[in-house]
């Protein structure tokens, strides 16, 4: 009866664990991002990316949208140049559960199990570059569990893109 209240704990708290997409920025403090209004993909980065055509599509539909948002537009001109690069790995959470057996106190009776639960998770980091001086000026960094269900990637790529881009533009403090 323990072992299922465990395993429905274990279950829960993954299911919430894996939910979640951690984010970072990094700046240049001395840019004034209010000078930037337009973007262009740096396509030649892009296209080195080892990801598919299919997920490179759709972190390029959750970009325009969300530099849309913000009031940026695409330009052949562009103040911007957008790049982005993925990593990927394979998280492993190990859940010991021991429960000794027998009778006295002999230490080399009893037993146990563990649990292992390997989610993919992934990496994605969106670079913003200055067109003229081609400087890195922002660089947004999204991390979280991936899914392999392709109703679910549009999704899922689609809230990574949108939490990353959250934290652009800085605000001077």
């Amino acid at each position: 009866m323990k072992a299922i209240h465990y395993s429905l704990l274990i279950f829960l708290f993954l299911t919430a664990s894996c939910s979640s997409i951690r984010v970072n920025a990094d700046y240049d403090k001395k840019v004034d991002f209010k000078n930037y209004k337009t973007y262009a993909y740096l396509t030649n980065s892009i296209d080195k990316v080892e990801i598919s055509s299919l997920d490179k599509k759709r972190i390029l539909n959750s970009l325009d949208a969300a530099l849309n948002a913000k009031g940026l537009s695409h330009s052949d001109t562009p103040d911007l140049l957008i790049s982005f690069f993925t990593q990927e790995s394979q998280r492993v959470d190990i859940y010991n559960n021991y429960g000794y057996y027998g009778w006295g106190w002999n230490p080399y009776w009893g037993g146990g199990y563990s649990t292992a639960y390997t989610t993919p998770e992934g990496v994605l980091f969106i670079d913003l570059i200055d067109a003229k001086t081609k400087e890195l000026v922002w660089q947004g960094e999204g991390s979280g569990y991936l899914t392999k269900d392709a109703e679910k990637k549009d999704e899922r790529i689609n809230e990574f893109v949108t939490k990353i881009m959250s934290q652009y533009p800085p605000f001077a403090k």
